[in-house]
C-alpha cells in the first residue's frame, strides 16, 4: 500500500495537490480541492486496467464545469427549497444556484475550498479538514469537518465523514463521483444494472425538488431490487423519469445498510461497484444533464457518460417533518460512511 503525492495547481495561491493510493489491484487519485476523486483505475475480467469515474486532467476544467465531478458537497447536499429554511425560529437565506433554490450548498460549498490534508503513518488513509465559518454559505455555526479517504488490500475504499458545530445547523454531505464501468467511457452507461435495496423513493416536482411523498417502486422502472439496465430509466414513459430529463435524479430509502444494498454491473467489462452504507438513502443520478461542450480524457462529454449514487439523509428534509432530519444539533458529533468495494465478475 502507498500513497503518493504531486502539485496539480493552485487555487488563491493555496497548492491544491493529487494524492494517489495504490494497493496492486486498486489505484485512486483525489484532490484536496474539494476532495475531488479524479480517478478510480481498476481491471476488467481480461485483467485490462481503465479509469471508471468522470475527472479532467486541469484544475481549471473542476473550476470551469459545474457538475461537481468527483467532489464531496456539502454542507448540505441537494436541493433547499427556495435557497432558505427555517430553524429554531431563525431564517436563514442561501445562495440561489439552481433556478430559485439552492443546489449543493452554492458556490462556497465543500467542492470549492482548499481542504487541508494529511496522510496517516500507514500510508492507506488521507484526512481531509475544513472550518466553515459562521454564515458561511447562508449557514449557521463555525463548522469543523474531517473526511477520510482509506483504501485497503480488500479493494474497499472507504469514506468517512464527521461533522461538529458551535451552533445547531444543517449537515448532509456525500460524495457527487459519476462511474462508469465500461472503463476509459468506451460506452455510456445505459448497458449498466444497478440493484438498490429500496421499496421506496421520492417523488419530485418539476424542480427536482421532493414533494414529500415516499413512492412504492412496485411494479415501476424504479424497483431496483433485484436488478435492472439503466436504459429501462432513460426509455420509460413514466412522469418521474420525464421529470428528471428521461433518466434518474431520484432519492431512493434504503431498506439495509452495511449489507450490499447497492451493486453496479457493467457485464461487458465484468466490473462490479458495490456500495455498502449507514447512511438513511442514495440519490441515483444517471448523468441526464451532463453538457457535450467539455472533454473528459480525451473523450466528448454527453449525456448518460457516467452516473452518481450520493449516499445521504434525504434532500430537503429540513421542509419535510416525515424525512429523516439532516440537523446536526449544537456541539453534538455526525458521522456517516460509506464503503466502495471494486471487484470483477468472471
Amino acid at each position: 500500500m502507498s500513497i503518493s503525492k504531486r502539485l496539480f495547481g493552485k487555487v488563491n495561491e493555496q497548492n491544491v495537490y493529487e494524492y494517489t493510493f495504490k494497493n496492486g489491484s486498486v489505484e485512486i487519485s483525489c484532490l484536496n480541492y474539494g476532495c475531488i476523486i479524479t480517478k478510480v483505475i481498476v481491471p476488467d475480467r481480461r485483467g485490462n486496467y481503465e479509469n471508471i469515474v468522470i475527472g479532467f486532467q486541469e484544475l481549471a476544467d473542476y473550476q470551469r464545469n459545474s457538475i461537481f465531478a468527483g467532489a464531496v458537497v456539502g454542507r448540505v447536499a441537494g436541493r433547499i427549497r427556495d435557497a432558505q429554511f427555517v430553524l429554531e425560529g431563525e431564517n436563514y437565506t442561501l445562495p440561489s444556484n439552481d433556478g430559485p433554490n439552492n443546489l449543493h450548498s452554492g458556490p462556497s460549498g465543500f467542492h470549492n475550498v482548499v481542504w487541508d490534508a494529511t496522510v496517516a503513518d500507514e500510508e492507506d488513509t488521507i484526512e481531509f479538514s475544513h472550518t466553515s465559518l459562521d454564515g458561511a454559505g447562508g449557514y449557521p455555526g463555525v463548522l469543523t469537518t474531517q473526511i477520510t479517504y482509506t483504501l485497503n488490500n480488500k479493494n474497499e475504499f472507504i469514506i468517512h465523514y464527521r461533522g461538529q458545530s458551535d451552533k445547531t445547523t444543517l449537515f448532509n454531505p456525500t460524495n457527487h463521483t459519476y462511474f462508469n464501468l465500461s472503463g476509459n467511457f468506451k460506452q455510456d452507461i445505459s448497458q449498466h444494472s444497478l440493484k438498490i435495496d429500496s421499496s421506496r423513493f421520492l417523488e419530485l416536482t418539476q424542480q427536482l425538488l421532493p414533494t414529500g411523498k415516499l413512492l412504492d417502486v412496485t411494479d415501476t422502472v424504479f424497483d431496483f431490487r433485484t436488478g435492472r439496465k439503466i436504459m429501462e430509466g432513460i426509455n420509460s414513459s413514466n412522469p418521474q423519469n420525464t421529470i428528471a430529463g428521461q433518466g434518474y435524479d431520484h432519492p431512493f430509502v434504503l431498506d439495509s445498510n452495511h449489507n450490499g444494498e447497492i451493486v453496479l454491473q457493467d457485464e461487458e467489462s465484468g466490473r462490479v461497484l458495490t456500495i455498502e452504507t449507514d447512511a438513511v438513502g442514495v440519490v441515483l443520478y444517471t448523468g441526464n444533464h451532463i453538457p457535450g461542450d467539455f472533454d473528459i480524457y480525451g473523450v466528448k462529454s454527453r449525456r448518460y457518460l457516467g452516473l452518481c449514487l450520493e449516499t445521504q439523509g434525504l434532500p430537503d428534509a429540513i421542509h419535510h417533518s416525515n424525512f429523516p432530519p439532516c440537523i446536526l444539533q449544537k456541539n453534538q458529533i455526525s458521522t456517516t460512511t460509506t464503503t466502495y468495494t471494486f471487484s470483477v465478475a468472471l
